[in-house]
């Protein structure tokens, strides 16, 4: 992504140097290399290039990248008995190049230097009338240094100035996905090996890669903004250019507007970057005399992310358009009229009439604002005033509409109680609205506030409206009374809609508890069957240990018992091993280090921790598999799981089997048994599946089972490839073979 920022003049552009900025989410994402690569493209165009101070980190592609360009010598400075070396500002404007290439522009100096940073020694270079290319990461401005320091963890000392590098002439984002980042890292392009895993599980984890990214992605769109903006400012263009979703929402300042702004920002936010823009008109209609009222808008729009606007303007219509053009706005978000039909025709056409007819390429969006809590208690009012078979009808009309309306918002979106709060309060005018529960904590009865919406909410039934949905649940609302009709209506509509969202988080819970227990069952079963299994392998060392007692036993039946006693103890050791492996990992404690692996060395002491004692086991392995990206250890211990598990249930004389596949930047194992006798179900069944399962998942990887027609079950994991490379498939217990 490239942006090119003018000059303030053509005097300055041509006195004064000009200033590219190689700008990057995260150290390792290649800055320095492009840099390097836009000095050499340079240099062969014939242009005077100096490499003035560049950092290559030890990375061998970036010093490569750096050869042939001249070099300016560094000044090598003393600090507190120590020595350091930095750009010889004297010799490069001595030097005088055309383009001078200073890496790492938010450096600070060190104190002895004539600047106390490295972007001052830039100014002055593009003082002299030299061009500087440079490089910058996201986290140096200080403008997002604080949020940087939130996301990482890791606070920056050195910063940067947001108005340094928005002068530049150029900015170009050095662009990185966090997997490729971190596949960088892995293949030791970033760090040198001792670095590399505490890198990847601290600073560099995919989180705070897409965070960081996303950072830069947006700022630079912003710089981009400006110089589309300023490009259109000169060149007097006035129709919108749809190159960004902005949403303007105008506000009449009146009581309902809320409803207005929110339904403004649902527009925005189902277009990710979007720029919400609330608009007052103040005009001299009384319309501007809500103090209050547009305090409380302004603060409801900040809290949504978008930015409110007070402007003048005796035409309202006209005044909404003007700052809809000026921002290139894309969409304009306006209340229906609220006057009647009568009142409309004898007024002229009303604001909303008159922007659609003006718009032309600006899409505008009028929504309903008569069903707020003023159109329920003028309903109710008129439902007073009509007397029977009639006042019945309307009713009931009243009663439908105002069920569709909270029907509609259960499935849009507010399909949860806070949500529906917000509507209820919203149609009835109350300031604010309360679900509460009234439970028994050692004392008598007491209500607790479940879900609320509004300013202030009311946390017991002294409130201006108490309504019971069920025997322990009521509904609390404060602002006003509300009348027996909306009362009623508030009844009809509200309680049975509030009465189904609880019965469904109820189901939501009892299947989650219901999953739960089954878990536990599960692992119940497992503990069982497996305390069962060690039983019995203590019961044959004993069983060996008494044999061995015997002075008659041959040599022969004596070491036969004692490699029994052996394989008994060590059995039940290895399950002491993996429940205390389950129990660190249940409870946080395991650490996990993803690096490059090599599958062959995996195997190989999955091999070895197998013993010599066990059958033949088949492993095909491709010639091109590549590396994987996984904790060694863990690996290791997954895949001796795995086939322990599948040597006890493989046939006799059929072996199981250990495959690989490389798959789209993944690599799949599978360990297969053929025909097994006992049906097995999907969910682990031995202590040995558990394990592997939730090793595998808590590397982040996945697991799961498959089952052919023919009754081989195997069992899946799939790791993240690292780098391609040669590999000699197996076959049999380490013996060579070509896949």
């Amino acid at each position: 992504m490239d942006l090119d920022t003018p000059g303030s003049g053509q005097h300055v552009a041509q006195t004064r140097g000009k200033l590219r900025v190689y700008l990057g989410a995260a150290p390792g994402v290649g800055k320095s290399y492009a840099m390097l690569a836009e000095g050499q493209r340079r240099r062969a165009r014939g242009t005077d290039v100096v490499a003035a101070l560049v950092e290559t980190h030890g990375r061998r592609q970036t010093a490569a990248m750096a050869e042939g360009l001249e070099a300016i010598p560094r000044r090598t400075m003393s600090y507190r008995g120590a020595a350091f070396t930095e750009m010889d500002l004297d010799a490069v404007l001595a030097r005088h190049p055309q383009v001078a290439l200073v890496d790492e522009l938010a450096h600070t100096n060190v104190p002895g230097c004539r600047n106390g940073k490295r972007w001052q020694d830039v100014d002055e270079l593009l003082d002299a009338g030299i061009d500087v290319v440079t490089t910058l990461n996201v986290q140096h401005l200080e403008s997002l240094n604080d949020v940087a320091k939130q996301i990482t963890g890791v606070e920056q000392h050195e910063t940067l100035p947001d108005e340094v590098a928005r002068r530049a002439d150029q900015i170009e984002l050095v662009d990185m996905t966090p997997e490729a980042l971190r596949r960088r890292m892995v293949h030791g392009n970033v760090y040198p090996p001792d670095r590399i895993e505490a890198s990847l599980t601290h600073y560099f984890r995919p989180g705070n890669l897409t965070a960081l990214r996303e950072l830069a992605l947006l700022w630079v769109a912003d710089r981009v903004e400006e110089g589309l903006q300023r490009y259109r400012t000169e060149h007097g263009v006035v129709a919108p250019w749809e190159t960004r979703e902005r949403i303007v929402v105008g506000i009449a300042g009146e009581p309902g507007d809320e409803r207005l702004i929110r339904r403004a920002a649902r527009i925005a936010a189902r277009t990710p970057g979007s720029d919400l823009l609330a608009v007052h008109v103040a005009a001299d209609d009384g319309v501007s005399g809500h103090g209050a009222t547009l305090d409380a808008q302004r603060t409801l729009v900040a809290s949504l992310g978008g930015s409110f606007w007070h402007i003048p303007g005796d035409d309202t219509a006209e005044a909404l358009l003007s700052f809809a053009r000026d921002q290139n706005a894309t969409q304009m978000v306006l209340g229906a009229s609220r006057r009647g039909r009568l009142a409309t025709l004898l007024a002229g056409k009303s604001t909303p009439t008159k922007l659609a007819r003006r718009a032309k390429h600006i899409d505008v969006h009028l929504v309903s604002m008569e069903s707020s809590g003023t159109r329920s208690r003028a309903i109710a009012r008129l439902l007073s005033a009509l007397p029977g078979r009639r006042a019945r009808a309307r009713r009931a009309a009243a009663t439908a509409d105002a069920l569709s309306r909270l029907a509609v918002s259960v499935l849009s979106g507010h399909g949860d109680p806070a949500g529906l709060l917000e509507e209820i309060r919203d149609m009835f005018g109350l300031t604010a609205v309360s679900l509460l529960e009234q439970r028994r904590n050692g004392g008598g009865p007491r209500w607790y506030v479940m879900a609320s919406a509004g300013d202030r909410p009311p946390d017991s039934l002294a409130a201006d409206v108490a309504l019971p949905i069920t025997e322990t649940i009521a509904l609390a609302g404060r602002g006003h009374p509300l009348s027996a009709e909306d009362s009623q209506l508030l009844s009809c509509c509200a309680a049975p809609m509030i009465a189904g969202l609880l019965r469904r988080r109820q189901d939501e819970q009892d299947a989650d508890a219901a999953r739960t227990a089954a878990d536990r069952r599960s692992r119940s079963a497992v503990l069982a069957a497996t305390g069962q299994q060690a039983r019995e392998q203590l019961q044959k060392a004993e069983r060996a240990l008494a044999e061995l007692a015997d002075p008659g036993l041959a040599a022969d039946q004596r070491a036969a018992l004692a490699a029994q006693g052996r394989h008994a103890v060590s059995y039940v050791s290895q399950v002491i091993a993996d429940l205390s492996e389950l129990r660190r990992l249940h409870a946080g404690a395991l650490e996990i280090y993803l690096r490059q692996v090599d599958l062959d060395e995996v195997l190989a002491a999955v091999m070895e921790d197998l013993g010599p004692g066990a059958p033949d086991i088949t492993l095909t392995l491709p010639e091109d598999l590549p590396d994987v990206v996984a904790d060694a250890g863990l690996l290791t211990r997954i895949l001796t799981s795995l086939t322990a598990d599948a040597l006890r249930h493989c046939p006799r004389g059929v072996p199981p089997v250990i495959a690989a596949a490389s798959r789209a930047g993944t690599v799949e194992l599978r360990v297969t048994v053929a025909g097994s006798p006992e049906p097995r179900g999907s969910e682990p069944d031995s202590l040995e599946l558990r394990l592997a399962r939730d090793l595998t998942e808590a590397m982040g990887d996945t697991f799961r089972s498959a089952e052919s027609p023919d009754g081989a079950r195997a069992l899946i994991i799939e790791l993240p490839a690292a780098a391609s490379r040669p590999a000699a498939a197996t076959s049999g217990r380490g013996t060579p073979s070509r896949a």
